[in-house]
């Protein structure tokens, strides 16, 4: 491999000829070969948008001549748009401010606009990596305004579409499902009935309120650090810096980003980055909810509850012929349970901020972007290739309500809790139904019995007593 030399406030090192980064780059390459995980495209995205700002607002402020903006805007337009991402070449698991990779991308934008200026790579000039590409900025505001950035955009752009969508195919299939009366479930036991409708708007209300929780975690992160510098103080930047730079930002993403309320507080600690990590396992909990009920409505197809059928993607063992396993509902029960543990390492790195900086945020920003990614991807498949294909098997449904010994709750307002549980107990003993069991003992006018035992009326409030549907 052909390399050439380049230097660093630690001396000479040597680089592959064909990389834009530089120095401190290639250091932190040999010094962390940890995990092989990188940064992914949103946050290397966010870097690309930060260093245009920044440029941008240090041109407008007289700061940066004409020249060198030009440069800095090509290069780190190249880089929002994923032209050099092969450049962004990390371990997440480095220093903790991210200093490195704030440098990787000052180097990479510095190398660029050199090499579109024609210049020699490695010369710093026109561009210097620290004096014009890293103006007026420090890997401790640029590292966690690009976490907030990168998220933003990845929940309004990625999950929060993905989530709309399941949650329109679980409202269709509620509406659908609504004529179906099945049994209900408390304690994995057999409950009252209702309508497996219900049940179905149930889980689309629960997404409905997963975007909410999404958008709640989009504008927990709108406070960016950017303009704090070193420490929280703005040492070496101009006063409107930071609220020109959320300006910017805010317009060319459409997110309503703004400059922190307090800088001490956006560097040192990463409470908004828990609070979204906390938003998205909510998310999590409730599509691990989801996915199990449907797994368990779907489970047989003869042997167990098998109210509802479920699309067939896949054969499901390598020995047993024609088993179709539920594996759809499987791929977004270990994504949540990846979200969950995600949000464990966060909780933790967002905890680690001593006095003006915290120094756990690659891994962070890594299991928040990865979290958002998974979710987004797991929504969508699981929309389109289980939820859109479920069918219900009404005369299923039908069979286990007349069975289920809990039928008899709604003759205990009128025989009497203490007779109601009587009749149940010897529904369990005999094998016969409630209605079976009510009719050979006369315990009511059959027209009453009709009444109270019809399994539409029980899912209506009220409870009893109106025929329906």
């Amino acid at each position: 491999m052909n390399t050439r030399i380049e230097k660093d406030s630690m001396g000479e090192m040597q680089v592959p000829d064909s990389a834009l980064y530089g120095a401190q780059t290639q250091r932190a390459v040999l010094n962390f070969p940890i995990s092989g995980y990188r940064f992914g495209r949103r946050f290397i995205r966010a870097m690309g948008l930060i260093k245009w700002a920044c440029a941008k607002v240090n041109h407008d402020l007289k700061r940066l001549d004409d020249k060198r903006f030009k440069l800095i805007e090509k290069a780190a337009e190249e880089v929002i748009e994923g032209k050099l991402d092969e450049q962004f070449v990390l371990d997440i698991f480095q220093t903790g401010s991210g200093t490195s990779t704030n440098m990787n991308a000052n180097e990479v934008i510095s190398n660029r606009a050199i090499q579109i200026a024609g210049g020699k790579i490695g010369s710093k000039d026109p561009v210097h990596p620290n004096d014009h590409a890293n103006m007026g900025q420090s890997s401790n505001d640029v590292i966690p305004t690009a976490i907030h950035v990168a998220a933003a955009e990845a929940l309004r752009d990625d999950l929060l579409p993905a989530l709309m969508h399941l949650h329109g195919a679980l409202a269709e299939k509620a509406k659908d499902f609504d004529g179906i009366v099945k049994i209900g479930r408390t304690h994995l036991m057999d409950a009252t009935p209702v309508r497996l409708g219900q049940e179905f708007g149930g889980y689309a209300e629960q997404v409905e309120k997963a975007t909410e929780r999404v958008d709640r975690a989009i504008e927990a992160l709108q406070e960016l650090a950017i303009g704090g510098t070193a420490v929280g103080t703005g040492l070496n930047t101009h006063e409107e810096f930071d609220k020109r730079v959320c300006a910017v930002l805010a317009k060319r993403t459409g997110i309503k980003f703004k400059k922190a309320a307090d800088h001490f507080e956006a560097q040192a600690a990463k409470d908004a980055v828990a609070e979204a990590s906390g938003q998205l396992k909510t998310v999590a909990v409730s599509l691990f909810k989801i996915a199990n009920d449907i797994r368990w409505l779907g489970s047989g197809p003869r042997c167990g509850i098998g109210e509802i059928a479920l699309p067939a993607t896949q054969p499901g063992s390598s020995i047993m012929p024609g088993k179709v396993n539920p594996v759809m509902c499987e791929s977004v029960m270990q994504v949540c349970a990846q979200v969950f543990g995600a949000d464990a390492a966060i909780t933790w790195a967002c905890a680690n901020g001593n006095f003006e900086l915290n120094v756990m945020m690659p891994v962070m920003t890594h299991n928040l972007l990865e979290s958002i990614r998974l979710l987004a991807s797991v929504s969508r498949a699981f929309t389109d290739k289980c939820v859109d294909g479920i069918e219900a098997n009404k005369q299923r449904c039908n069979e286990l309500i007349e069975l289920s010994m809990s039928m008899v709750t709604s003759l205990a307002p009128v025989i009497g809790y203490d007779k109601a549980a009587e009749i149940a107990k010897e529904s369990h003993k005999t094998g016969k139904t409630v209605r079976q069991l009510c009719i050979e003992k006369k315990v009511l006018p059959e027209a009453k019995l009709k009444e109270l035992l019809d399994p539409w009326s029980m899912t209506e409030p009220g409870g009893e007593g109106s025929a329906g549907g």
